[in-house]
């Protein structure tokens, strides 16, 4: 089975595409319709990656990141949002914590694809 990405989307039909470009490369994917149930997910079964929309119902993704980066301080996290904060990936990550990459939307697949690649090689 390939690295579990948990995929924090409320948008149903923007994470059921992300889902499928993710599950072509490899990728066993998990999704979850807010932070909250995201939070629940990982904390289930933690996974390699977090990809998180920011503005989200219940618990937005900076709140997300905080709680998961309590459980696991270097999972990697890729942020997707149309709506990025000043400061940019420096805004999520705090001294001895694992890596922050900041996506516009609309996303360029492709270029979220290879950053995937990078942050989790394959074992």
């Amino acid at each position: 089975m390939g690295r579990r990405i948990l995929v924090a989307e409320d948008e149903v039909l923007a994470a059921m595409a992300i889902e499928d470009e993710l599950q072509r490369e490899g990728y066993e994917v998990v999704l979850a319709p807010d932070g909250h149930a995201a939070l629940e997910e990982a904390r289930a079964q933690l996974p390699d990656l977090l990809l998180t929309d920011l503005r989200m119902p219940r618990l937005d993704g900076i709140g997300l990141i905080r709680a998961l980066r309590d459980l696991a301080p270097t999972l990697p996290v890729v942020v997707m949002t149309g709506y990025a904060p000043a400061g940019g990936a420096d805004a999520f990550r705090r001294p001895g914590e694992g890596p922050v990459t900041l996506f516009a939307k609309p996303l360029d697949m492709d270029a979220v694809l290879t950053e995937l690649r990078r942050l989790l090689p394959v074992e």
